[in-house]
């Protein structure tokens, strides 16, 4: 066993539960963004109807007018665009405060629960039997490594 490859074992330990914290606390942290755009839309709440202009992976874009005549499209797109196609008209509720703060009616931030959800159980069902297995080398390697002589005591 190299001393090389012990170092990588205790550094890959505190990487690992590191990404897999990381990724968590995001999560988390999704799903309190989502709620907070939620209360935000229900204290303001315009509902409109809107024209899907653009479907893409990262975002669904929509136009739609507000009362005073203006006609918005959020740059960031719509909230719970799942199953949108272009073209379509759809009902949404937005923020009367701001507007490019849109989601499709009846939706809410309970819908992301599932995908986060999921996210963070998979991380944790890879994250762990990967951070036993690690923990277990480094217990191993400190096993085997031989135990320090006493120091010899000056003769006097």
């Amino acid at each position: 066993m190299t001393a090389r490859s012990v170092r990588a074992r205790r550094i890959g330990w505190p990487a690992v539960l590191a990404v897999a914290s990381l990724l968590t606390v995001m999560c988390v942290s999704l799903l309190f963004a989502a709620i907070r755009n939620d209360d935000s839309i229900e204290a303001h709440l315009g509902t409109a109807n809107a024209t899907v202009e653009s479907v893409a992976f990262d975002r669904t874009i929509i136009q739609y007018g507000t009362p005073d005549g203006i006609v918005h499209s959020p740059p960031n797109g719509v909230l719970y665009p799942s199953g949108l196609s272009a073209g379509q008209l759809v009902l949404i509720e937005y923020d009367a405060t701001d507007p490019d703060l849109a989601r499709v009616a009846g939706r809410s931030a309970t819908l992301t629960l599932l995908p986060l959800g999921t996210t963070v159980l998979f991380t944790w069902l890879i994250a762990g039997p990967l951070l036993w297995w690690l923990r277990r080398l480094i217990k191993r390697d400190r096993a085997a490594r031989p135990a320090p002589e006493p120091a010899a005591l000056p003769l006097s």
